[in-house]
């Protein structure tokens, strides 16, 4: 379930853990607290996932390295685009300065104002949909089901997020459990069909999304 920036950051936090000596205690575990926070915000615990970043950010900060820092940052930036929290990505924004040219790159994807000489500079599943081709069939191709969601939030984002990507969006956070993200791709097609007159459509949508909420 790992994003494309979570997985980096894995990596780079285990890079050496299967050497002797054994590896700082900050590397792993700040690889498990980011999983966790990940988990727990997908899942809609915010108290979890509060606790669990500030502790994986707090781990990553002793380094003094802006680029571990940056790429928790750009993992929080992440989950909430899957999530249509579409708000500024701060914490990172106060690191760019320090920061290599691909985590300005997902950055600004993230924000949808990529550069088009900087689309290349992205993970290979996201560049497809920086660039504007493919559509709901570039998201499907994405196996990873967090950066499928990412993908889809940023087209949404950016106006290009048609009916298919929406349902494509909705199920793939239904299939995974994850409530948060199912709920705000729900809300936006109920949205949707009321405009469109489609009564019955969504009150089909407001029904499911009462039954994620627990309140079915």
């Amino acid at each position: 379930m790992k994003s494309a920036w979570l997985a980096a950051i894995s990596l780079a936090l285990l890079a050496g853990c299967a050497s002797k000596p054994r590896a700082p205690d900050w590397q792993l575990n700040a690889h498990d607290t980011l999983e966790r926070y990940v988990k727990a915000y997908m899942s809609g615990n915010a108290r979890v996932e509060a606790a669990e970043f500030e502790r994986a950010r707090s781990e990553l900060g002793s380094t003094g390295q802006p680029a571990l820092v940056a790429r928790a940052e750009l993992t929080r930036c992440a989950v909430r685009v899957a999530s249509l929290q579409l708000e500024a990505c701060d914490g990172f924004e106060r690191l760019r300065a320090d920061c290599p040219p691909p985590e300005r790159a997902y950055a600004d994807y993230l924000a949808g104002r990529i550069a088009p000489p900087d689309v290349a500079l992205l993970p290979p599943q996201h560049r497809a949909t920086a660039a504007d081709t493919g559509g709901a069939a570039a998201i499907q191709a994405i196996d990873d089901p967090l950066s499928r969601l990412v993908a889809a939030g940023v087209l949404f984002r950016t106006g290009r997020a048609n009916p298919e990507v929406l349902a494509l969006a909705a199920e793939t956070a239904s299939a995974q459990g994850w409530r948060r993200p199912l709920l705000a791709w729900l809300g936006v097609q109920a949205a949707r069909a009321e405009q469109a007159g489609a009564v019955e459509e969504a009150q089909r949508l407001r029904r499911r999304m009462a039954l994620v909420a627990g309140e079915r």
